[in-house]
């Protein structure tokens, strides 16, 4: 065989190679992400949270980080200027206060109001009583008039009497009369147009009762009152929660990988002024479709260092991976055959086991539900 055919037939050789290894990589695939479906590894990673303010925004006049510093939970990390806020609320007590003093002169001028109407309640009545009493003493008066005037008649018929004792006794008997009518009326005029039901604790006073609905109406303006100290109170608190969302704390151990703004620059609300590392840890999987089919959120996971040390974790998201990590494409219609799923399984802190390191969990783990 000559060189030149011996040539050809190794490069031939070659390019066939070429041919099935790049059918091979086109029906499998060899992305990264690929490559960890199969392998089921992923890289420890600590959780990181960039730490803004809430929804407020001003100048900051502290900083108690540095970066580096290990923090706990509720930590003071920063703090803006809180003068106009303070100035708000002592404003805002000052109103409340206000409010109610307001409420306890309109609660106490109603409570006199109706104190005064209970009181000329029992006044009327025993001015009724009273005049009652005068009425029966008319009316007992005229009947004795009555009778007089009777037997004056009948003495003058029997010439025992003048007529001027006669004239005397029709006299008395018209004034007696007159007084009965009089009496009677001072009487309806205490009644104001309620009816006489012989019980006087029972008898309901118009006067009385006008005086009753107006201390009554009172209340309605104390409810008015009250509502704008309910009011004024929700903005309190609103400016109080202002004033709070003013100082950053940590929102959990961790250690402050990064500053982002110095004292005396403005902030902006939600802007990111530190990056927290916390001991929150987690790594990433990626799974077939049929493995995905046995795991659920919540579920417990076991992997292994490079080392071998088992590392207990939680199924705390799975979802399907983008689109770069399906595994394989048809030929004929160029579309995902499969669909790989992430799973991200949190780990707690154990010795031993640090942010970097990688996870390795066996098949086996997918397989029980």
């Amino acid at each position: 065989m000559t060189a030149k055919k011996k040539a050809q037939r190794v490069g031939i050789a070659f390019i066939v190679l070429l041919l099935i290894g790049g059918i091979v990589l086109m029906y499998k695939g060899n992305d990264a992400i690929v490559l960890a479906t199969e392998r089921k590894e992923g890289i420890l990673t600590a959780e990181q949270v960039k730490m803004s303010f809430d929804s407020v925004s001003g100048r900051l006049i502290s900083c108690t980080v540095s970066e580096g510093d290990t923090v706990k939970k509720g930590d003071v990390i920063m703090q803006l200027d809180s003068t106009d806020t303070d100035l708000a609320i002592a404003k805002m007590k000052a109103q409340i206060a206000q409010m109610d003093a307001k409420i306890q002169s309109a609660e106490g001028t109603m409570g006199v109001n109706f104190a005064k109407a209970s009181t000329s309640e029992t006044q009327g009545h025993r001015q009724i009583d009273r005049q009652r009493a005068a009425v029966s003493s008319a009316r007992a008066t005229l009947k004795n008039a009555e009778v007089n005037y009777n037997r004056m008649v009948a003495l003058k018929d029997a010439g025992a009497v003048s007529e001027s004792q006669l004239d005397d006794a029709s006299t008395n008997l018209e004034v007696a009369r007159e007084a009965v009518t009089q009496q009677q009326q001072a009487l309806q005029n205490l009644l104001g147009g309620a009816q006489d039901s012989g019980d006087t604790d029972s008898i309901a006073l118009p006067s009385v009762q006008n005086d009753r609905a107006a201390a009554a109406n009172m209340g309605n303006d104390v409810d008015a009152l009250k509502m704008q100290k309910e009011q004024l109170e929700v903005q309190l608190k609103e400016l109080e929660v202002q004033k709070e969302r003013l100082t950053l704390r940590a929102p959990e151990d961790g250690k402050v990988l990064k500053v982002l703004v110095k004292e005396g620059e403005m902030i902006s609300p939600s802007t990111p002024v530190v990056l927290l590392e916390t001991k929150t840890n987690y790594y990433d999987l990626y799974v077939s479709e049929e493995q995905a089919n046995h795991i659920a959120e919540g579920q417990e996971i076991t992997g292994e260092t490079v080392s071998g040390k088992r590392v207990a974790g939680t199924v705390k998201l799975l979802t399907k991976a983008p689109g770069f990590a399906d595994l394989k494409q048809s030929r004929e219609r160029g579309q995902s055959d499969l669909t790989a799923f992430q799973v991200r399984i949190y780990v707690d802190k154990q010795d031993g086991v640090i942010p970097g390191m990688t996870i390795g969990v066996k098949d086996n783990e997918f397989r029980r539900k």
